[in-house]
Formats: structure tokens, C-alpha cells, sequence
């Protein structure tokens, strides 16, 4: 990175900090650890601008990108990605931000081709953009978060980086799924109520999973853990308190789930964060 940018990044990051140091719900979360990280298949659902402004982030098993400080990786709605986030100095942090689906709108997708993910650096203007974003979302109210989240595709689109139109895959029925799960993540989520939430039947459902490669209860549990991993990763709420809010009141029960999906356990991630 050039001084100047490196400047707007200790800045951005200072500002992102400073933010959620209020403990208000944000339209961006920032992930930070000391020690390094190693996540499986961590749950991508919404396409997700990834900032590193400290460390080294690698994607992929067998580490296929590699995301030093000073630059961003824009991941589409897939399934999973293996990670580790590498401290360097001690220090790993990246800015996170989803986005919907209607965010895209504003682009015609059939001009740019599909993209598995984009890579650049974060630049000066990207820099002093997210600065402003953070500092502006503490008092921006949560209707016009998805404004400025709009604002800032458009920005990349700008910069060159025309992939950022092909990031939003149409949502699958998983996706739905996961969106009506995601708003009462500890409810009994059995095949009566959400047959009776989406009007469709129980052989339409099963069929559309199935076609998907997936089931009802698969997707409960990823939606569960994949909460669960952010709550680790940006609160310090118990880990017995967070497995309850998740719907798993078992605490060893919740442990086990979690290890066998992200190889690592709720405890041992938590250990590595700042």
C-alpha cells in the first residue's frame, strides 16, 4: 500500500471501530483476531464485500485467493468457502458488508458475465467512501442503510470493476429459506409452518430441497451456526447464551454441531479474537 492510502485505511478501520463500539445494530460487521483463524465452510448466503484492513485473508481450500490488507474480495450468495484469517503484527480485521438482492437491480446483469468473485485493491476513493459510511450509519436510520449500500456497487462499478453486476445470483429456494429462517433463528422451523409460510405443499418442498441437493433440516442448521458464527466473531455474549439465541439449548449439542461444520469450536474461535 502507498502511505496515503494506508493512512485512509488506519483511519477507516479506527472509524469502523469507533462505531460499533456503540453496540447499535450496523449495516457492516468487522471481524478481528490475534491469532489465526481457520474456518470451513463458512456460510456465504448474501454477496459479501470483504475489506481487509489488517493481516491476510486466504479463500479457498487450498488457499486459490489471497487477500493482503489494502484490498477487498466481493464474494456472490454460494453456498460455503474454507478461510483463514492470517494476523499480521498480531492484528487481522476486515470490514464486512452484505447485500440484498435488490441492490443489484440498478445493473443489467445480461451485459456482464457471471463472475465467481472479484478482487482489487481498496483504494483511496474506497477508503474515504466506507470511512464515511461507517461514521454516517451510526445515525442514519435503517431505511436508508440500503441506499448507500447501492451508492457504494455503484462506486466500484465505476472504478472498473464491472463484475460487481454479476455478484447476486437469483435467490434459490434455499436462499428463501434461509431469509424466513434468519427472522426467527430459534423458532420450531418443522415442514408445517413453513410449507404454511411459503402457501406451497409438503411434496413441492421436499422436491425443490431435493432438486437443490439439500433438506429442510440442513438448511436450519446452516442458517443457526452461520448466526452463531457472526455472533462469535463480533460480540462477547457467553457462548451458552449464544447457542440459546441461535435455538440449540444444548450448549455441548450446539459445540458439536459447530465443530463438525466449521472445524473449530465455538470456544477455540473465540480464544483467537482481539
Amino acid at each position: 500500500m502507498e502511505g496515503g492510502t494506508k493512512e485512509l485505511i488506519t483511519a477507516l478501520s479506527a472509524a469502523a471501530k469507533a462505531a460499533l463500539a456503540g453496540g447499535a445494530p450496523l449495516p457492516f460487521s468487522l471481524y478481528t483476531s490475534h491469532t489465526e483463524q481457520r474456518i470451513l465452510n463458512a456460510p456465504i448466503l448474501k454477496p459479501l464485500l470483504i475489506c481487509v484492513l489488517a493481516g491476510v485473508k486466504h479463500l479457498g481450500r487450498d488457499a486459490e485467493l489471497v487477500c493482503p490488507a489494502g484490498s477487498f474480495v466481493f464474494l456472490p450468495n454460494s453456498p460455503t468457502i474454507d478461510m483463514r484469517n492470517i494476523p499480521v503484527n498480531e492484528e487481522y480485521c476486515a470490514m464486512l458488508i452484505d447485500f440484498d438482492h435488490a441492490d443489484f437491480h440498478q445493473f443489467q446483469r445480461s451485459a456482464v458475465p457471471a463472475r465467481p468473485h472479484l478482487l482489487g485493491p481498496v483504494d483511496a476513493v474506497l477508503a474515504k467512501t466506507l470511512q464515511q459510511f461507517a461514521e454516517w450509519s451510526v445515525y442514519a436510520p435503517p431505511g436508508a442503510w440500503h441506499f448507500r449500500k447501492k451508492e457504494l456497487l455503484q462506486l466500484l462499478y465505476q472504478a472498473g470493476h464491472h463484475g460487481v453486476a454479476a455478484m447476486a445470483a437469483p435467490p434459490s429456494f434455499s436462499h428463501q429459506l434461509h431469509d424466513m429462517i434468519s427472522a426467527d433463528i430459534a423458532g420450531d422451523w418443522s415442514v408445517k409452518r413453513v410449507t404454511a409460510a411459503l402457501a406451497v405443499s409438503e411434496s413441492t418442498l421436499l422436491r425443490n430441497l431435493k432438486a437443490e441437493g439439500t433438506d429442510l433440516l440442513a438448511i436450519v442448521n446452516r442458517t443457526r451456526l452461520g448466526h452463531a458464527l457472526h455472533l462469535i466473531q463480533t460480540t462477547r455474549d457467553p457462548i451458552g447464551r449464544i447457542a440459546d439465541r441461535c435455538g440449540y439449548y444444548s450448549q455441548s449439542r450446539f459445540t458439536e454441531k459447530f465443530k463438525l461444520l466449521f472445524g473449530v469450536t465455538p470456544t477455540g474461535l473465540r480464544k483467537t479474537r482481539l
